[in-house]
């Protein structure tokens, strides 16, 4: 393994120990070349070569889970990058019963594990990379455009038995990301918020299956869990095997040092992903340098709290970027 700068880094933050500057990465969809694993480790490659990234986040379509189970989407202009599902592979109740294990060797599963090889092997190790895996639950959200929720109150078993595989897809997909490079995953969940679901919810539909998920993943070197949502299920989800959280910090209640006081584990946030775009390079630096103020540089990770605009300015990411090693050179000179 290599014994690079990222890497102490990376390294550093998770054991809470002094580190020469916090790592810092920031993450945006590449919607014009997402669709094919060549073009988007090529544009992912010329992302982190543009600003030295202490980690690269993968970012495959966040429909990927659509198409793998028979949906169809297109890019129609979305800030974010994210594309829009034109046809789901859920739009009844009983359709659920068509939701199968799916082999991840091929389609845009091949896809999504084939972008982490060609990543790891051209940074050859010296970056931690990391796969975006939804939770099961998300997936579910996500292939029937939300009317899982009202489908579990319905037809329970029918979801639990869709719920489970998708949850042995996910497992197998964390394996092979794993076993072709990737370091880690990303693995995030966009139920665990209460303008989604209640805790009662979340604790019987998503954290069981969110387990074992994460039990696929089991030692792995890095693993962040990303809670999206303004209002997440914070403490539903403390037991998780991860070593870093990330959640939209700047836009809910709960501060960087109050998720790492709270959690006990490292966090990830700092930069506000719906402002970025707009801000003057110079706002950017300052909310970087008042992130690593929150928690005196340890026990931090500086990134946005979920995927930044695609139209975000290089200067704006430079900035957060040279804000943080500027801050830990001016440490060390102190």
């Amino acid at each position: 393994m290599s014994t690079s700068e990222h890497w102490e880094r990376v390294r550093g933050a998770i054991a809470g120990e002094p580190v020469d500057a916090p790592p810092v990465s920031l993450w945006r969809h590449f919607p014009e070349d997402d669709q094919r694993a060549e073009t988007l480790a090529s544009v992912t490659l010329a992302w982190q070569h543009r600003f030295n990234f202490d980690f690269v986040k993968l970012m495959p379509p966040g429909d990927y889970p659509v198409i793998a189970w028979g949906g169809e989407s297109e890019y129609r202009g979305s800030p974010t990058g994210t594309r829009t599902v034109t046809r789901y592979p859920v739009q009844d109740v009983q359709d659920w019963s068509r939701i199968r294990p799916l082999p991840v060797k091929g389609g845009v599963l091949r896809q999504v594990i084939e972008t982490a090889r060609f990543v790891n092997e051209a940074l050859n190790g010296t970056v931690p990379v990391l796969q975006t895996i939804f939770s099961p639950l998300t997936v579910a959200y996500k292939l029937s455009a939300g009317r899982v929720l009202r489908d579990l109150d319905e037809s329970p078993d029918l979801v639990e038995e869709a719920l489970a595989a998708i949850t042995g897809t996910m497992r197998h997909l964390v394996q092979a990301s794993l076993d072709a490079g990737a370091h880690g995953i990303f693995f995030a969940t966009q139920c665990a918020t209460a303008e989604v679901t209640d805790a009662a919810t979340y604790t019987r539909w998503g954290h069981p299956w969110d387990l074992a998920v994460l039990e696929a993943a089991a030692g792995a070197l890095f693993i962040v869990l990303h809670l999206h949502g303004l209002q997440p299920h914070f403490e539903l989800l403390m037991d998780y095997p991860v070593q870093v959280l990330n959640w939209h910090d700047r836009r809910t209640a709960i501060s960087l040092a109050e998720g790492e006081r709270r959690s006990g584990r490292c966090v990830a946030g700092g930069l506000d992903e719906t402002a970025i775009a707009a801000m003057p390079p110079t706002a950017v630096a300052e909310q970087a340098r008042e992130a690593v103020a929150q928690l005196g540089g340890r026990h931090l990770m500086v990134t946005p709290g979920c995927v930044i605009p695609i139209a975000t300015p290089d200067a704006n990411v430079a900035a957060a970027v040279q804000a943080v090693r500027a801050g830990g050179a001016e440490k060390q000179r102190s």
